[in-house]
């Protein structure tokens, strides 16, 4: 069992500084401000015209496949020239990440929100459990993460961007989290990173291989969802809670 932490100034610089952290992930997923020239957009520089063009390749990659789209079949699907689509991403790989960043983005600003609005640790962390399983169970995630496992050896960086670190992901959202309740004084974590990675392992424990490998070929209700992530807080709770016994 982990040792009860003591509450240093130290600590507390920290903790203030991974949120000032957190905040600079924040704003860096949301879209800048466009540059304009003469009262009108730079080219490449219009986030609904962007936006348009990643919905339509996420249609085609849903549909056909990473390896299989093309970006004339993306082009088609988005409703733009192929001369637009070039002026905003230079191949599909690229536009590939970028839809990546996008659908990651929204879910953990979403999940961050929940962490934040929650009246206690139980309310908080079943919160977020269920709309982490939820989500990176479902068929366009699940599908997604096969595409980018079907191209890892062939196109590592881009395996690497959607598995790997990062400083906005559900590993460090959670674990920011974690921080400001240990030096609170509601929890007992000696490593919040891992806690985090923990916790996300039990909320899924049920359900995320098993439906990344096929043998589960269905999304699953919500029913089942919300006691397996009710059991991995009474487990978290139980070790990390501040008033177990060491």
């Amino acid at each position: 069992m982990p040792a009860t932490r003591e509450m240093h100034g130290s600590e507390d610089a920290a903790v203030d500084q991974s949120k000032d952290e957190r905040m600079r992930a924040l704003n860096a997923h949301e879209a800048p401000e466009s540059p304009r020239q003469g009262g009108r957009r730079a080219a490449g520089q219009d986030p609904a015209k962007r936006q348009k063009i990643l919905d339509g390749a996420k249609r085609c990659f849903l549909s056909v496949g990473f390896e299989a789209a093309s970006m004339n079949e993306i082009t088609a699907e988005a409703g733009v020239s192929k001369g637009t689509i070039y002026v905003y991403f230079a191949d599909k790989e690229e536009l590939f990440a970028e839809l990546i960043d996008r659908e990651r983005g929204n879910m953990l600003i979403s999940a961050q929100q929940l962490l934040e609005h929650s009246d206690s640790i139980e309310e908080a962390l079943t919160a977020f459990g269920k709309h982490v399983t939820l989500r990176l169970t479902s068929d366009h995630v699940v599908r997604a993460q096969r595409m980018v496992l079907g191209v890892a050896e062939r196109m590592p960086k881009l395996a690497g961007r959607f598995f790997g670190p990062d400083p906005f992901s559900g590993v460090s959202v959670l674990g920011s989290y974690l921080e400001q309740k240990v030096a609170a004084g509601e929890l007992v974590i000696d490593d919040t990173e891992l806690a985090a990675r923990q916790f996300m392992d039990l909320s899924m424990a049920g359900v995320f291989k098993r439906r990344l490998f096929g043998s589960l070929t269905e999304e699953q209700g919500n029913a089942m969802i919300d006691d397996m992530v009710h059991k991995a807080v009474e487990m978290f709770l139980c070790y990390y809670g501040a008033k177990r016994s060491d």
